[in-house]
């Protein structure tokens, strides 16, 4: 890979520096969807009623601020159908956590540009990589004003968020962090010499982006399951209800409406990605032992087959227990350390030196 990092002489120390804060902005993005989560989980996300990126830092210090929020929140659909009567130390405990998940969001915003500015100002990064993290930054913006998109589709009629855009707004906050992480994993593992894939590299490639497609998937649909509460019902596996294939899959016309709209079609689609899941995963660790990836990558697939298989059985205990915070805070972390895993074993097969010969391995896997 050509170098991204000026001046020349100092390369190494930029790129590990840069890393490690690409890789801190990981964990606060982490944080923040475990946060996200969290705050879905308790109704607290309709708690606070407006948007104010700047003078919105600042939480109420005084009873007045305290009543005049409250006020605000009785007008809305989620006191009046959902908590008629709430008092006000109820309001606070919903409304702390809305207000550090924003507070979160406003801490990324920060920790991402300030160092980025420090770092074009000491001319540390070069234009590649300047348009990259400049690229992550408005993603950044855009993920601020869809979460403010989602809140408001809220406080209109039906004291829910929108499905579509609850998936949405995931889906941007891994897009994110699936940026940083790979762009870090580049500077920290410059590719290697190019050469030509053998065969078996090639299939192991192939089958770790079918994976990480499979996992991107999973969070998608796993959007749709929480915009609809759809882990509220089917509480049964591995039949849903008695049925391998439930019989309510298309009972909303038009049809396609029933991947959005529809509990049965939207759990069954996200139990099938699971199933998927639990076979092409022991499928890529039998694959990588047998093509002799380098230490390293076969590492990262022993923890990509592991944490796979935790992470499948979070969402089944999820599902049984009919979704206890906890453990749906934990489906939802482990999903993003899946992801992540997934990520890593492909850029480590992407820079792995594909001319030399393959070591031999016996048919069990990895070693």
């Amino acid at each position: 890979m050509a170098s991204t990092i000026a001046p020349p002489a100092a390369a190494g120390s930029a790129r590990t520096q840069i890393a490690c804060w690409l890789l801190a902005c990981c964990g606060l993005v982490f944080a923040m969807v475990v946060l996200g989560g969290i705050t879905r989980l308790t109704h607290s996300g309709l708690s606070i009623v407006e948007w104010q990126p700047f003078v919105g830092t600042l939480p109420p210090l005084t009873s007045a601020d305290w009543q005049a929020l409250f006020l605000k929140y009785q007008q809305t659909p989620e006191y009046q159908k959902v908590n008629p009567g709430m008092t006000l130390d109820g309001f606070k405990g919903i409304f702390w956590l809305e207000y550090f998940h924003r507070l979160l969001g406003r801490l990324i915003g920060v920790a991402f540009f300030v160092p980025f500015l420090y770092f074009l100002w000491r001319r540390a990064v070069a234009m590649p990589l300047a348009l990259k993290l400049g690229g992550i930054f408005v993603l950044g913006a855009l993920q601020g004003l869809m979460g403010w998109y989602m809140v408001k589709s809220g406080l209109i009629d039906d004291p829910r968020v929108s499905q579509y855009r609850l998936t949405a707004h995931l889906a941007l906050a891994i897009a994110i962090y699936g940026a940083m992480l790979w762009v870090a994993l580049d500077l920290l593992f410059p590719e290697a010499g190019r050469g030509v894939a053998l065969q078996g590299l090639r299939r192991v490639r192939r089958l770790a982006w079918a994976v990480t497609v499979l996992v991107i998937a999973m969070v998608v649909t796993g959007g749709f399951v929480a915009g609809i509460r759809a882990g509220y019902a089917y509480n049964t596996f591995p039949l849903m209800n008695g049925y391998l294939i439930p019989p309510e899959l298309f009972l909303i016309e038009p049809w396609y409406l029933n991947f959005f709209n529809n509990m049965a079609t939207v759990q069954f689609d996200h139990r099938l990605i699971a199933w998927l899941l639990a076979f092409a995963v022991p499928w890529l660790w039998y694959e990588s032992g047998r093509a002799g990836l380098p230490v390293r990558t076969r590492l990262v697939t022993h923890w990509l087959l592991a944490t796979a298989a935790v992470q499948i059985a979070l969402g089944i205990a999820t599902l049984l227990l009919v979704v206890p915070a906890a453990l749906a805070a934990a489906h939802q972390a482990g999903a993003l350390v899946v992801f992540t895993l997934a990520l890593a074993v492909n850029h480590s097969l992407r820079i792995v030196n594909a001319t030399r010969p393959a070591r031999p391995q016996s048919a069990a896997g990895p070693g």
